[in-house]
């Protein structure tokens, strides 16, 4: 039977009392007063409510398994039976229960609760690579009209036979980034292209980016001497006001060279805000890598690693399959992913994830 790790009783505690202590905060007459702390307050309480419903239950559970222990010592021979039936029933649910238990317990991305901005570039293989950007913002667009979230594209550079070189959109939604951080990496594609005569598959890929946005970007100092600011008509399907007013907007950040464009809103004002949030998020990722590379960490985390060089997955349209190589699944169901079907592969990694955190929990290496 797993047994919750020794190190974590004492922060079950801490965390059942920050949650009684924000029941209480709650509770109070003028709670209310200040919305913004008590949505912060609220959302606080809404995360520690099912790790804490679970303790209480699995300590409920373990008091159960202690009184039908005492039915094995009685003299009936029934009362022993039922008293064995319940110990192998409440051993199996103290079982689960402590599982469930560890994953709450495990280190939550700060950024998990953010919208994203999702960025696919076609890389090697011409028309077929734009073409094939187009099937995963398709996919993509799908999966998050399932999960209820609105996409916004900031910014796009059509392929001269259809597809993208390049699109940028923002995804609005809850839980976002956690749903889709695994996404970052290279994604490849094989198969026949329409104008092959001879049938031969052809190899192509495109590179896909998750940035989480950031809640403020005030967290990254941009001084407007690092930044330039252009404007200019907008471009490609938009209505009327395409290419009638310089309402686009590119910004270009002087220290590092990153280059942001946004064209979806008429307004120039809004276009430079979300611009300025997309440029944030980038140099925050750029940062993060820079950190991330400096510390040579003994040991990172596969599933998560977010290395857009990194070969992630593969689509083969012949054999309709697809592939993630980080966790060794393949999938004989590449229509139904490519429809907007990606729990298929999505809950997977999570799954992996997890695992690799728990036997970071259990070596101690978690904070």
């Amino acid at each position: 039977m797993t047994e919750l790790l020794p190190q974590l009783h004492q922060r079950l505690e801490d965390l059942r009392n920050r949650h009684e202590e924000l029941a209480a905060l709650m509770a109070e007459p003028d709670a209310a007063a200040d919305p913004q702390r008590f949505q912060q307050l609220s959302r606080e309480f809404a995360r520690l409510e099912p790790l804490v419903q679970t303790w209480r239950q699995l300590e409920t559970a373990r008091a159960d398994l202690q009184a039908a222990g005492q039915l094995l010592q009685d003299d009936d021979p029934d009362m022993q039976a039922m008293g064995r039936e319940e110990q192998e029933s409440l051993q199996n649910r103290i079982q689960q229960l402590t599982e469930r238990l560890q994953t709450l317990l495990l280190p939550r991305d700060p950024d998990d609760d953010n919208n994203i901005f999702l960025e696919i570039r076609a890389g090697t293989g011409g028309d077929e690579a734009a073409l094939f950007a187009g099937d995963l913002f398709r996919m993509y667009s799908r999966y998050a009209e399932r999960q209820g979230w609105r996409v916004e594209i900031l910014s796009e550079n059509p392929g001269e036979h259809g597809g993208f070189r390049e699109v940028i959109a923002r995804v609005i939604g809850p839980e976002a980034f956690a749903r889709m951080k695994f996404e970052s990496g290279t994604h490849r594609v094989q198969r026949v292209p329409e104008t092959e005569s001879q049938g031969r598959i052809h190899t192509s890929a495109c590179t896909v980016a998750i940035l989480p946005e950031l809640e403020d970007i005030g967290e990254i100092d941009l001084p407007p001497q690092d930044l330039r600011i252009d404007t200019f008509r907008a471009s490609g399907a938009g209505g009327q006001h395409v290419n009638t007013t310089d309402s686009a907007i590119r910004i270009t950040h002087l220290p590092t060279g990153i280059v942001v464009e946004c064209q979806d809103e008429r307004s120039q004002h809004k276009n430079k805000a979300r611009a300025m949030a997309l440029l944030a998020a980038r140099i925050r990722e750029q940062r993060q890598a820079e950190q991330q590379a400096e510390q040579a960490q003994a040991r990172k985390l596969q599933v998560g690693s977010g290395d857009r060089s990194q070969r992630i997955r593969t689509y083969n349209f012949p054999q309709g399959r697809v592939t993630d190589h980080r966790i060794n699944l393949t999938l004989y169901r590449l229509d139904e992913v490519l429809q907007g079907d990606l729990d298929l592969l999505l809950e997977p990694l999570q799954q992996a994830h997890q695992a690799e955190l728990l036997a970071e929990l259990a070596q101690g290496q978690c904070a």
